[in-house]
């Protein structure tokens, strides 16, 4: 069963649209959040193919759109949203994925199809920060994996430098998307938001919080998320598994589009060992 751009309508916030893909058997399978990361949606390069191989093991996966990552309903795979986008911060990314447990854990709308008491979650880079906070401290969640993880949101701000100066100073600054060639806007209340929930946004601090099993997949020839971001979080959390992939990028060999018919190899070695992380913990 697959079901594609479903809503949840939430009073005086953004909807939320998302996808589940699971089999149906009457049987209460593991569930499976997936975050996309920066300038990303649930649709980007080979998600769904992701999915229908968390499908086809078992799992009752589900992927989603941020509310305010630049997309709509009415085109939730592109940025017709900008001023979305540019209000968009952590916070609201934390509220968003309560949305989605919130959907699991209350709802009975997907009768025997899932068990509501073992949810995991599973984020591509700067969703992995915010996976990692929530893991932190919601007890619903009962595994954590990243994919090209983040360590730190506050040293990403630049802060002090000119072009951190002048986003201040004008209140708004932009970001080129290198695919669209959009220039992404984001206002300055998204560092401001960060300042106002600092200790909350650290990383660092979430990670040594965190008790349930953690998986750390990294690429080795990642550009965007340094290796060393990985070892690190594996050094805040030395019960939790590291796994580097030799040679892969940060996004593991897929791009957008993704045309192909099956998983490039360093993303299926990505989704085999997230797998067989989660099968052990089952035993």
């Amino acid at each position: 069963m697959i079901k594609k751009n479903l809503i949840i309508e939430r009073k005086n916030k953004k909807p939320i649209i998302y996808d589940i893909f699971y089999k149906e058997t009457n049987t209460p399978k593991p569930v499976i959040i997936f975050c996309h990361g920066y300038k990303g949606y649930k649709d980007w390069g080979a998600w769904n193919l992701v999915a229908k191989q968390f499908l086809d093991e078992g799992f009752f996966f589900i992927k989603f759109n941020f509310s305010n990552n630049g997309g709509t309903i009415e085109n939730p795979v592109d940025f017709d949203d900008l001023e979305a986008f540019a209000n968009n911060n952590f916070s609201k990314e934390l509220e968003d994925l309560d949305a989605v447990i919130n959907l699991i854990s209350l709802n009975n709308n997907f009768n025997n199809e899932l068990n509501p008491f073992n949810i995991s979650l599973i984020a591509h880079s700067r969703g992995a920060g915010i996976i990692l906070i929530k893991a932190s401290e919601d007890k619903r969640v009962k595994s954590v994996i990243t994919w090209g993880g983040v360590s730190d949101f506050k040293s990403r701000f630049s802060i002090g430098s000119n072009h951190f100066n002048n986003w201040k100073e004008k209140g708004i600054t932009f970001i080129e998307n290198s695919r669209t060639k959009q220039q992404m806007p984001h206002y300055f209340q998204f560092f401001e938001d960060f300042m106002n929930n600092e200790e909350r946004l650290t990383i660092e601090l979430a990670v040594k919080k965190i008790k349930v099993p953690m998986l750390i997949i990294q690429g080795s020839a990642d550009a965007t998320v340094m290796e060393k971001e990985a070892r690190l979080l594996h050094q805040w959390n030395p019960e939790s598994k590291l796994k580097v992939i030799e040679k892969a990028d940060h996004s593991f060999g897929t791009r957008h589009p993704w045309e192909g018919k099956n998983l490039p190899k360093d993303l299926k070695k990505v989704v085999e060992n997230s797998i067989s992380f989660l099968n052990k913990l089952a035993l």
